[in-house]
Formats: structure tokens, sequence, C-alpha cells
């Protein structure tokens, strides 16, 4: 399952009430935690992120305390008390077997000590598997087997999109649409290592003109640096959007084109530019650049409230309009697979 899959899943269990307790499993750096806590923020639901290895089970059960001559438990603070919202219990097979036997109370009864889950919220967990070099402990079968059990991991599509809605530095992009394969390369001799969530980092770094290897790694660095480079060769982007890109020709090689493929989405401020973009590239590109550039457009249209503007344009231009009538079985994404069809 891919991040975009998993904030389904999630999404339909909120919206159709189902409180099964949901156990999700991935490397680190993919964004589960991030996932979790946008899910709840869509639905207005609270977050509590329960880091359970850092816990002790007192932390969980509370204090004990004298009434009357018997001994009540009094809960902690961080545990909800009303209302609704997703409990979420991350790093769960982090923490040692007593923790766990804690936990297992709360997922199977909702409750640990005197107190008890309020209904409407749902318990979901999250945890990291042995290849991926973390310091976990078995989990009890008792307690795995009362999980939905998810496995969650990195998709370059995903993070591509999710990078280019949040305005990831465009080099970010564009290198790692030459290379997905990195990004998420677990290296266990670097303390540094490319993930989703080191690359978001490292946009931050490379943004403000410091070297990425904190973030990714040297070796990824050095690898990001040398495509940095290749942007000198790429043609002028500005005045291929501006409509000035006649006697602009498509780069020979392939990182540059990845490069300028991916310039052309990220600098796209609007339809005009966006159609001009699309214009020159179908005149000097092979199909497979235009569909890479195409499916990441028209999402960028959409999330700035330039798609129905853009289709508009590109409607009055016969010529683009056929190009898309003939080569729209290319774009394989169901949403672009739709935003295409008006081109027949």
């Amino acid at each position: 399952m891919n991040p975009a899959d998993l904030t389904t899943f999630l999404d339909t269990l909120v919206r159709n009430q189902v409180k099964l307790s949901t156990m999700i499993w991935g490397p680190p750096g993919i964004g589960k935690s991030s996932i979790v806590a946008q899910v709840a923020a869509a639905h207005k639901l609270d977050c509590i992120d329960l880091r359970l290895s850092q816990l002790a089970p007192t932390d969980l059960r509370g204090l004990p305390v004298a009434e009357n001559g018997r001994s009540h438990w009094y809960p902690p603070e961080f545990l909800p008390s009303a209302g609704t919202g997703v409990l979420f219990l991350d790093e769960i097979n982090m923490a040692p077997p007593t923790m766990q036997g804690m936990a297992q109370q709360l997922i199977l009864d909702r409750k640990v000590g005197s107190y008890t889950v309020p209904e409407g919220w749902f318990i979901w967990a999250a945890g990291n598997r042995e290849e991926d070099r973390a310091a976990v402990f078995d989990m009890p079968a008792p307690l795995a087997n009362r999980f939905l059990h998810i496995e969650v991991s990195p998709d370059f599509d995903n993070f591509k999109a999710y990078a280019l809605a949040r305005k990831l530095h465009e080099h970010i992009v564009a290198f790692l649409s030459f290379r997905p394969a990195l990004l998420h390369r677990s290296d266990a001799l670097q303390p540094a290592w490319p993930s989703p969530r080191s690359w978001e980092m490292a946009s931050q770094l490379h943004t403000i003109g410091l070297d990425v290897a904190a973030a990714v790694g040297a070796p990824t660095a050095s690898e990001f640096n040398a495509f940095v480079g290749l942007y000198s060769h790429l043609p002028d982007l500005e005045r291929i959007m501006a409509g000035q890109g006649d006697g602009i020709s498509f780069p020979e090689e392939p990182s540059v084109r990845y490069a300028a493929t991916v310039g052309l989405t990220a600098r796209a401020a609007d339809a005009q530019a966006a159609y001009h973009a699309l214009r020159w590239l179908t005149r000097v590109a092979a199909s497979e650049w235009v569909q890479l550039c195409a499916a990441d457009m028209f999402k960028m249209m959409r999330a700035k409230g330039q798609w129905s503007k853009l289709k508009k344009i590109i409607g009055q231009d016969a010529q683009l309009r056929g190009w898309f009538a003939e080569h729209q079985r290319l774009l394989e994404e169901p949403a672009a697979t739709g935003e295409v069809a008006f081109f027949r």
C-alpha cells in the first residue's frame, strides 16, 4: 500500500465510523504519523500522538491513590477524556514487552486501570520493522491479533504530488524524478540517509544555500549536487511559458529533460503558462515526456483553481486538443484520464 492508499483507507474507516484498531507498518521517514494527523484534521478530530517507547507502564495506567480504604488509579492527563479523535500509539513495537502488555489492555478493552477510552475515539498504531534497522521488540501474538495490519511503502508518484503541492525546491523534485530509487534508501553506514522526510528537510537546506548532506547523507548529496550543476543547460523556461518557445529545442541529456519537465510544472503560475508549456512540449518532445509533464501539470492547475481555465484554453487550440485526444491513453492515472477525456 502506498501513502495515498493509506490515506484513503483511514479516511474510509473514519467516514464509516469503523473503530477497529489499526496497525500501520512501514520504514521510518515515509510519513505514517503525518498521514494519521492529516486524516484526523480533515475530519476535525483531535489527535493524540503517544510515543510508547518513551513511556513507562505507570505513565499509561496512572498512579494509585487511596480513597476510603481502596486504591484508585488516576489516569494521566494526556489521555482523552471526552469528544472525538484518534489515539495514535506510535512506535508501539519499540516499547518494551511490559509496555506493550499495557497497550494490549488499552487496545483490547479500550481501558486501562480506572481509565476508559471515550466512545468517539479511534485507536491506531504504527511501528517499524526489523529490516528497517529499528530497535524493535517482537509484538506478542495476542496483541498483533487485535489489529488490522497495513503495510506501507514509499512511492515516488505520491511524494512528487505532495512535493509540488508543498512547493518543495524544484531541484529536489527534478532530481528524484531522474533518480526515484533515492527517494528512500536506508544506509547502515550513514547516520543521514534519504527518505521522504529527509528530502523535505533537504529542500529547506537547499533553499537557503546549505549542503543537503546533513539531511540525506554524503553519497546521495554528491549525486544531487552533480545534478543541480546540469541546470545551466536548461532551455529558457520563462520564455517558453510566455509563449516565446519557437526555436527552443528539447534537451538531449535525459537528466536535463527531467529537470526541464519538472521545472515547467513547478514554475507554471497559471493556466496560460501551463498551456504554453504543454504546447511547446508537444512540438519538440516525444509523447512520454509530454505525458510526464501533463499528468503533473493537470494536478497543479487543479490545486491552483486553474484547471477549468486550462481546459478552455486547450479546447480552443485544435492542434493541442487533437494531440490529447490521440494520446490520452498514455495518461494512466485515473484522475488524469478523466481530466483529458473532454479533448475527444
